[in-house]
């Protein structure tokens, strides 16, 4: 969407209503501040009356009892007018984040369902620009935005109504200066609306680059990347500073414009004022023109401000309609399927599978095999032969485009995805960990998994004396990605996680690859313990780990081109011997 259709969009009543629709579970506080807005505009315009009532009456009249009750009735409307102050910006505030957590919720909620494919072609800076800043900005819309102004209007209005009971005459030279004031407003409203669409789109830019910097430092410093990151840094960074120039220039444009059309209001109120005291023999009210410092002062500073908050809301609508767009969006992995099976054996059949990531772009041409319960199957083939994207449509990662994919005899369609992906468990190359504790990580917070079920795996699978050995033992904290760690120690705690969850079917993708010759005996003994009894699924790098399996399957260009055991592959002499022997003689020079 472009910047111009964000505009165009930015106080579409339908969006407007939509953000408003999340306040139903809150009717009491909604209302709570909608009364207290009210309230607060009655307390406002009392004392500009009160001030009259002292100079006019008390004051003329040398009325001491009248003057301490007017003084008195002052405390009580600033008494009135804190506690309304108060109770207005607790609750609009508390109203507007219990919002933004209900719709934090649904947009984290409708990220974890999206196909791969949604993040494959997202920013991850974007996203967490999205479900942290953007939120926020949703939130000042009822803490800072529309409350703000409804309560503004309803002082300002209120203030113009008693003018206009005072001195009409004098209240119609006020309203004179007002469109002064409203056309700069609007005209500042229009100008900032640009601005922050642009604001926006800048932090956007910069969280996403900052994300990705410090997610691969490694490289960066690697390759001696730091001054060129830097420049593209400060080139991204005078970017946004400029995005925020120019709201800057608006308001130092707007504000002296208002202050000075205030400062012309009350020069002519006193003028005038003062003229009509002279002509008009015994005529006092020179509690009026006071009081009209009280009301113009209740009626331009709202007006200053409102544009101000328009902005605030503008923000908070652009925001909106930035998240909602996340909301909408239709990359869910349909789940209907009814299916939800205990016990799955781990019968795998693929039957004539298309699959393509970018539409007309097949990678799997035809994918046919058969793996039995129990079995473990190898799959091998060249970087990009297809490998991966088997086991990516086995978990229901991305939907095929055609063909069958069944699971003892049911197509994966027909199970619910938490069923489905209960039953299989996947150690990946790059080993993801959270900044969290080891016994975290691989119970990944499940209270159905004990620490003492986790030692006991460990020990079953090898794993138990490295794990001690580090400081706190199942309690040592990782931190982010597993950085604590060796690549070859993530693996050991990934094959451990998958252990631990019992899977139906286990697979194993690439999990002996870029590790050390120490840590490749771990993994190879944890394999023959963790693939012991259950359907496996091996997609190997190095083909000398895969000899003992029942099936090896080996593929090019998205193709199976052929089937078999070890010793039946290197018998026919093709492709998976000619990989074999590429592959031992690499290793013999090495």
């Amino acid at each position: 969407m472009s910047n111009n259709d964000e505009i165009g969009k930015a106080f579409d009543f339908g969006l407007f209503k939509r953000i408003f629709a999340h306040t139903k579970p809150y009717r009491v506080t909604f209302w709570v501040v909608a009364v207290v807005a009210i309230l607060s505009a009655g307390f406002a315009v009392l004392t500009p009356v009160l001030v009259r009532n002292i100079i006019n009456d008390a004051l003329a009249n040398k009325d001491i009892e009248l003057l301490v009750i007017t003084v008195l009735a002052m405390l009580g409307v600033l008494f009135g007018q804190v506690i309304c102050q108060l109770s207005f910006n607790y609750y609009a505030n508390l109203l507007g984040e219990s919002v933004i957590k209900d719709i934090r919720v649904r947009l984290f909620q409708k990220m974890m369902g999206f196909k791969m494919t949604y993040f494959d072609n997202s920013s991850i800076g974007v996203l967490v620009t999205r479900a942290v800043a953007d939120m926020q900005r949703i939130g000042e819309i009822f803490s800072q935005g529309f409350f703000v102004i409804v309560a503004d209007m309803l002082k300002m209005l209120s203030g113009a109504a008693v003018m206009l009971y005072i001195n009409w005459k004098l209240a119609l030279i006020v309203f004179a200066i007002l469109p002064v004031i409203l056309v700069a407003t609007r005209v500042f409203q229009q100008a900032m609306k640009v601005a922050f669409i642009e604001v926006r789109a800048q932090v956007s830019n910069l969280n996403s680059f900052v994300q990705e910097r410090i997610a691969g430092m490694k490289i960066v410093q690697l390759f001696n990347r730091e001054e060129i990151e830097k420049e593209k840094f400060r080139k991204i960074n005078e970017k946004h500073q400029n995005a925020w120039l120019k709201t800057v220039w608006y308001n130092s444009i707007f504000f002296p414009i208002a202050e000075i059309s205030y400062s012309i209001g009350i020069g002519l109120v006193v003028y005038f004022g003062v003229i009509q005291n002279i002509e008009n023999v015994g005529l006092n009210d020179t509690g009026s023109i006071f009081a009209f410092f009280f009301l113009m002062d209740l009626l331009f500073r709202p007006l200053r401000q409102i544009a101000d908050k328009f902005n605030t809301l503008q923000m908070g609508m652009v925001a909106a309609n930035r998240v909602f767009k996340i909301l909408d969006t239709d990359s869910q992995i349909a789940d209907n399927g009814t299916l939800e099976k205990d016990d799955v054996k781990g019968n795998i059949r693929f039957t004539d599978v298309r699959f393509a990531y970018v539409e007309n772009e097949e990678v799997l041409h035809g994918i046919s095999f058969h793996v039995k319960a129990g079995e473990t199957v190898a799959i091998v083939g060249a970087t990009g032969a297809g490998k991966s994207t088997i086991i990516n449509l086995l978990n229901r990662f991305y939907e095929i485009k055609s063909g069958d994919i069944l699971i003892d005899s049911h197509n994966i369609q027909d199970y619910s995805l938490r069923s489905l992906r209960s039953h299989i468990a996947i150690v990946l190359q790059d080993v993801f960990l959270f900044a969290d504790s080891i016994a975290n990580n691989i119970s990944l917070r499940d209270d159905n998994v004990t620490l003492s079920e986790i030692e006991a795996a460990a020990k079953q699978i090898g794993v138990h004396e490295f794990i001690s050995s580090l400081p706190g033992g199942y309690q040592y904290n990782v931190k982010e990605r597993g950085s604590m760690l060796s690549s070859g120690q993530r693996q050991l705690i990934a094959f451990l996680r998958a252990y631990v969850s019992n899977p139906s079917i286990l697979i194993l993708d690439e999990a002996t690859s870029s590790v050390d010759t120490y840590s490749e005996q771990l993994i190879q003994r944890a394999t023959d313990k963790i693939t012991e009894g259950r359907t496996s699924i091996i997609i190997a790098h190095r083909l000398a780990t895969i000899k003992k399996a029942d099936k090896i399957i080996v593929m090019d260009a998205g193709q199976i081109v052929e089937m078999g055991t070890h010793k039946e592959l290197l018998k026919k002499g093709g492709y998976y011997n000619d990989l074999y022997e590429a592959q031992f003689l690499a290793e013999e020079v090495a």
